[in-house]
């Protein structure tokens, strides 16, 4: 290909970057398909492998492609995914996505917290707890946005078989279900790098930067009843917040004068 037809501004990774997203993008290489070998690439574009990998990690970071140690690069869509931008203007807004995104869950089991449980849940060793794994999605595109690991106590577990269980959050399902109202909530916020078990359900390469949010949900007597930790891949969801501050009207003359007898 020539150098005219990949454009002579620009560094050469993003040249070769933007011609493999559109023969992406025109179905060269179908969904699942893998991509020709790095040195088949490198050759082809007339690039180092270096500048050949950088432009394959640009491609990931687009999500259309995942790349494994030791294995050709896979096509994983056609386009990149949107990313998700989600505004808030309290903190109780940040419980809750946006109304266009539902959960697949693809674990549902009841377990025992061990010792590491424990600690990330703030519960006793040995404490009950029923396991939820799921997928947040959006609809439109059926991209997977995060994955969250739901813990919720035992007597809750029913609420899976509720019939917009995949679409409301799971704090609210058991306000309504069973009459359990949040005192409050705790949020954690965190920089982590994507577990390896998550790789596969995410589409994304285990390691990558990822963004963990823990809730952890209480009653009115104190005791949690639900914490969910959600793994968010980069660039696959935005939280954008906004406060306002309330402002005092001026004092007046008056007031001050008033205020001294």
């Amino acid at each position: 290909m020539s150098q005219e037809a990949l454009g002579r501004n620009r560094p050469r990774h993003e040249q070769v970057a933007d011609d493999l997203s559109r023969r992406v993008g025109e179905g060269e290489w179908s969904i699942g398909a893998n991509l020709p070998s790095e040195t088949t690439l490198a050759r082809h574009y007339s690039v180092s492998r270096h500048t050949l990998r950088h432009a394959l990690g640009t491609l990931e970071q687009w999500g259309l492609i995942l790349r494994r140690q030791g294995s050709p690069a896979r096509v994983i869509s056609k386009k990149t995914p949107r990313v998700l931008s989600r505004s808030f203007h309290s903190p109780a807004d940040m419980l809750r996505y946006p109304s266009n995104t539902f959960r697949v869950n693809l674990v549902q089991e009841y377990l025992q917290a061990d010792a590491g449980l424990s600690r990330m849940l703030g519960a006793p060793i040995d404490s009950a707890w029923y396991h939820i794994g799921a997928v947040r999605k959006e609809e439109r595109s059926g991209a997977s946005l995060a994955y969250s690991d739901i813990y919720i106590l035992p007597q809750f577990a029913g609420l899976v078989n509720e019939p917009d269980h995949s679409h409301s959050m799971v704090y609210e399902q058991i306000e309504r279900k069973y009459g359990v109202a949040i005192d409050r909530a705790e949020l954690e916020v965190c920089a982590v790098k994507l577990p390896n078990e998550l790789a596969d359900a995410l589409q994304a390469p285990a390691g990558a930067p990822c963004l963990m949010i823990v809730r952890r949900y209480f009653d009115p007597e104190g005791q949690p009843f639900e914490i969910t930790v959600t793994h968010h891949p980069e660039s696959r969801f935005t939280y954008t917040a906004e406060y306002r501050s309330i402002r005092r009207p001026p004092t007046q003359p008056g007031d001050v004068h008033r205020a001294r007898h």
